[in-house]
């Protein structure tokens, strides 16, 4: 039989992540399935059993090859010929946590339960941040595994 977790007894954590020199695509994977509660083992999937997640430095963020400069990002305004596209480099002068907000957001299921963990992903240009009273467990992205996520 299959215990599904109930929502009184969800208790969510709280990640602080820097991404300094840190791949997007890399980054993106391993915030996604921590807003999404999969490295719990009350994963459940249609309640919102994730982590917040906090990233700082997001401007010293990088891709690999030539995407930074090749890449493009489209949204349509929604009237005939109302195509935009810009490049990661145009998009992270003007707004540097969107490359990485977009890499997770479609990392995650549509739909409204996908926007409920986004909403608990904050990105922060620079160390300083405003969530320091929530005992943030810090991730080093370069002595995880793949399989292990979150290190206990």
């Amino acid at each position: 039989m299959t215990n599904f977790v109930k929502k009184s007894e969800i208790k969510n954590e709280w990640y602080l992540i820097d991404g300094n020199n840190a791949v997007v695509g890399r980054l993106a994977t391993i915030i996604a399935k921590i807003l999404r509660g999969k490295h719990k083992t009350t994963f459940t999937p249609h309640m919102d059993n994730g982590d917040f997640v906090v990233v700082k430095n997001i401007e010293n963020i990088k891709f690999t090859g030539k995407k930074f400069k090749n890449k493009k990002y489209y949204r349509h305004t929604g009237h005939p010929g109302g195509i935009k596209e810009i490049t990661p480099e145009k998009l992270s002068s003007k707004k540097p946590g969107e490359i990485l907000k977009l890499a997770v957001k479609r990392m995650l299921p549509k739909g409204s339960l996908s926007k409920k963990q986004l909403s608990k992903l904050k990105i922060y240009s620079g160390d300083k941040h405003p969530h320091e009273a929530q005992n943030l467990k810090t991730l080093e992205l370069n002595k995880l595994n793949s399989k292990n996520i979150v290190a206990s």
